[in-house]
């Protein structure tokens, strides 16, 4: 006696139905997971900031002198860049551009007085190495546009709040390390226009000077991708190509969300101590 065993399979066309709902699915959810994404790049880069200024504030009271914390702008070696590489060392020039990838996104801690220094005399110090944001977070380019003494007014529409947000000061500080400082001949000192802020040693914020401030500090941050330019190796450069774009292409996603749905990181002038103000919803 023989038994016939019975076997069953997909046809084609249940096939292609299922690869098809598969599809659809993907489709809906694509754009929610982006989001997560894009949302857990916005907490962990404000985490971030936050701790970092904390820990600025904290060096400035323990060093008991003037702490900055000093920020990467974009195309920060014009306006002449085979000048700017020719004062370097090359392990300054390495160093360099392992920084050039971290323009709006990196920042570093430093002093340029110790206790015990001569009068008129100064001995910079890098308290930490170039750190960066997480990736797809970033400090929007127009804080970095914007004089000290121009505000950009934020407005949360929900509860009529509203913020105004200075430009970074800048100072003049060695690049990329300590030892830019201290170049001997045939290299000659290299020292960098760079935005800051800054604490003085009772945890104030402050000016260049190391006096207090006098009002409150905003570090907007934004959702999005900074791309430096690069040559065919992946590596940084800085002669910028003949036509546009001469500095890296930064896109905020959604666009303007460092201003519409934003997150501050705001300093009090008095305490140094940082809090997050943000867009509420309904």
């Amino acid at each position: 006696m023989h038994f016939r065993r019975s076997t069953q399979a997909f046809t084609l066309i249940e096939l292609l139905a299922v690869i098809g709902i598969m599809a659809l699915i993907a489709a809906l959810v694509g754009p929610t997971l982006t989001h997560f994404r894009q949302s857990d790049a916005t907490l962990s880069a404000t985490r971030q900031m936050l701790d970092a200024v904390a820990r600025a504030r904290q060096l400035a009271i323990s060093e008991h002198t003037t702490v900055y914390m000093v920020f990467v702008p974009t195309n920060f070696w014009e306006p002449n860049p085979n000048a700017f590489v020719a004062q370097m060392t090359p392990s300054q020039r390495a160093a360099t551009t392992n920084v050039m990838g971290m323009q709006l996104t990196g920042y570093t801690f430093l002093s340029l007085h110790s206790v015990g220094d001569q009068p008129g005399r100064s001995t910079p110090r890098y308290l930490a190495p170039w750190q960066t944001l997480p990736d797809g977070a970033f400090i929007p380019i127009w804080k970095f546009s914007l004089a000290t003494n121009f505000y950009y007014r934020i407005s949360n529409q929900i509860t009529g709040q509203y913020f105004d947000v200075g430009g970074f000061q800048i100072g003049f500080f060695p690049f990329p390390g300590e030892d830019a400082a201290f170049n001997q001949a045939p290299y000659a000192p290299v020292y960098v226009n760079l935005p800051f802020i800054a604490f003085n040693y009772l945890g104030q914020l402050a000016a260049g000077d190391g006096q207090a401030l006098g009002h409150d500090e905003f570090i907007p941050l934004a959702r999005g991708s900074v791309l430096a330019l690069m040559d065919e190796h992946k590596i940084p450069v800085m002669v910028p190509p003949p036509v546009p774009p001469y500095g890296p292409q930064v896109h905020e996603s959604p666009a303007w969300n460092s201003t519409n749905s934003f997150n501050l990181v705001r300093i009090d002038q008095l305490t140094g101590r940082a809090r997050l103000e943000r867009q509420e919803i309904q």
